[in-house]
């Protein structure tokens, strides 16, 4: 395994780093022995041979201090057997390969911050008979005859800051440092120029661990991620794992893939020696701390897997992203790679003149708030036996009223309000909105029972009832058993990104945006588009009545009709273009109205109803061919 581990080196950091010397020792038939004698510091390394011996000695190692002999099968006619000697500088590491035997005498002792390498042949002294064939060095023969010794010359260098240097030229280097820690032999702490890790034995019994990453003194403590590893990392087929957890503050080796986005400081690799750990039961977690991003930038946990991509290739796959606050992000994972950060570049959803647009609809909200119970007092007083155009009515009345009231509270309770009151809070201001989309579709419903027919619709009440406040129940309720749907939402206006408006709603996101683009959206749309429908037939149905020619009676009708159907709400879906500004200033106005234009409505038609007793009686037979401005009144 040693030998894979230099070689590996070998390839990754060019050939004046790991020194690798190979050749043939011609020696005799007798005993044979491999003697070395090895210490430290950086002067040079003499590698000889004679007919009983092979000689390792010299000064180049930063703490290893060996001296000993290994006595050496002996195979009757054989005299000679190939050898190679491997030094890694890095690890202090040097290992003697003889008839394809592995013979480490210096075993990895951490990393070096000095170390003796840039190995150069100096003196060589020539043989008769015994001694070193086909001398070489990296592959490259230097001596074909027989020589009795190679001397070569060590010069010292910062070892650490050599090795990322050369790792950060490399598409593989993070790969190559975290190969690098797990070999070499030592747990905790171990401190590159480039990285800081920390090696972690998972024994029999382990339960899982929190912990702070090793980072640069020049971090500051509140700003070093943390990391989470779940007992299930730890597999049950081996007594002994370890862990390696790297923290890099330097994202050069990391650095590639859309230019839409872009990398926080901080990365985190996460590792198991010689395994491969994937669909976890229990997340990994890896908190960041950063500072408050743009509220214009988005923040997504991302990973890169260099199993399946040699080039950095970052994605979302198998990551959730929890964000703990403005300063906090936390990525939930089910494998182990490489995490970080990634912000995105372009810009959020952003709305124009929302100060404006936000006072407007407050104001016209609080107008309607209370024109609706003074409606509602109204419908609840008037003359006669109550009808189900008045039951219907007050339910729509009753749904505006909530619908006001929720939208005028969630700002209040989105900056003063805990999570779980705004999580309520904006699910009850979606149960208003629903409620008074599905009210206006039973305004559409019921007309469309009048008109064609003569007597009043035999269907129950409940029908009704079921339908504007039943319905909505349901669909809150399926949602908040989807769960993740309501909370606090942020509204960025375009002209002030830093201070934007907090409301209790849906968030943003996936399962939030399909949510209002199938219920909200959807329904809005049948709403708008038969009630659209249902206006142009009763226009239709009453446009050569003798007061139709009345043009307050027309507009009056049409307009009246308009907000009982709810066609007015359908200018959302004209936000584009030169017009949009003008249109989503309207849309506002009106609906934000909307119950002040029903009293209104209904305080017209009592002064029609007062001034003209002859449209009164006519309205009292019940036909269906008169006004349909009086019809939701006297049917």
């Amino acid at each position: 395994m040693w030998i894979i581990t230099c070689l590996l080196f070998t390839l990754v950091l060019g050939n004046d780093r790991v020194f690798k010397m190979c050749g043939t020792w011609r020696h005799g038939n007798a005993s044979r022995n491999l003697k070395y004698d090895l210490k430290t510091g950086c002067k040079e390394i003499e590698i000889s041979a004679n007919e009983r011996t092979l000689s390792i000695q010299g000064s180049i190692t930063a703490k290893c201090t060996q001296s000993s002999s290994i006595n050496l099968e002996s195979k009757p006619l054989q005299n000679q057997s190939p050898f190679c000697v491997f030094w890694e500088p890095l690890l202090d590491l040097l290992i003697v390969q003889l008839n394809g035997k592995n013979h480490t005498l210096c075993r990895p002792n951490g990393l070096q911050e000095t170390c003796c390498t840039d190995l150069s042949q100096e003196k060589q002294e020539t043989s008769a008979l015994y001694g070193i064939v086909n001398g070489s060095i990296y592959g490259d023969t230097i001596r074909y005859d027989v020589m009795e010794k190679y001397t070569f010359q060590g010069d010292t260098i910062n070892c650490k800051k050599k090795f990322c240097d050369e790792a950060s030229k490399k598409p593989n280097g993070a790969k190559m440092i975290e190969e690098v820690v797990m070999k070499s032999n030592k747990t905790g702490r171990v401190d590159l120029p480039c990285a800081q890790s920390t090696v972690i034995e998972m024994k029999e019994g382990f339960t899982g661990l929190s912990l702070t990453l090793p980072a640069p003194r020049n971090v500051a403590p509140n700003m070093i991620p943390s990391v989470y590893l779940p007992s299930c990392l730890k597999s049950m087929s081996r007594s002994t794992s370890k862990v390696v957890c790297t923290y890099y503050k330097n994202k050069t080796l990391f650095q590639g893939g859309s230019s839409d986005v872009v990398l926080l400081d901080d990365i985190v690799g996460l590792s198991v020696e010689n395994e491969i750990i994937e669909n976890l039961p229990e997340p990994v977690k890896i908190r960041f701390y950063h500072s408050p991003l743009s509220l214009n930038h988005s923040r997504r946990c991302v990973s890169w897997d260099t199993r399946k991509n040699i080039e950095v290739n970052w994605t979302y796959d198998g990551c959730k992203t929890v964000e703990i606050n403005e300063r906090e992000t936390e990525c939930h994972s089910n494998h182990l790679t490489y995490f970080a950060i990634l912000v995105q570049v372009e810009q959020k959803a952003t709305v124009r003149h929302l100060k404006a647009l936000t006072f407007i609809t407050a104001v016209g909200c609080a107008v309607s708030l209370v024109s609706c119970l003074v409606l509602f007092y109204w419908l609840c007083k008037r003359r006669g036996k109550k009808t189900q155009t008045s039951l219907v009515h007050r339910g729509l009345v009753v749904a505006i009223f909530l619908l006001c009231l929720f939208f005028i509270l969630t700002g209040t309770l989105a900056n003063v309000g805990d999570e779980i009151i705004c999580k309520i809070t904006g699910s009850l201001l979606h149960y208003a909105l629903l409620s008074t989309l599905c009210w206006m579709a039973m305004e559409v419903f019921h007309t469309f029972l009048l008109i064609r027919k003569v007597f009043n619709s035999t269907l129950p009440t409940w029908i009704f009832y079921l339908g504007g406040f039943g319905l909505p129940v349901l669909l809150v309720g399926i949602l908040l058993s989807i769960g993740d749907i309501y909370g606090k939402r942020d509204i960025i206006p375009s002209d002030d990104i830093k201070n934007p408006y907090h409301m209790c709603w849906m968030l943003m996101n996936d399962k939030s945006l399909l949510a209002h683009y199938i219920v909200n959206l959807g329904l809005l749309a049948v709403v708008v588009s038969s009630g659209a429908v249902m206006l142009f037939v009763v226009v239709r149905e009453i446009r050569k009545r003798p007061d139709w020619k009345k043009s307050h009676v027309a507009f009056l009708s049409i307009w009246g009709l308009t907000c009982l159907f709810g066609t007015t709400w359908g200018l959302g879906f004209l936000d584009f273009g030169p017009l949009s500004e003008a249109i989503l200033f309207l849309f506002c106005i009106i609906n934000s109205l909307q119950g002040f234009f029903l009293m209104l409505r209904y305080y017209a038609l009592d002064r029609m109803k007062n001034d003209d007793r002859s449209i009164s009686d006519r309205s009292s037979s019940g036909s269906s061919k008169q006004p349909m401005l009086h019809t939701h009144e006297k049917s």
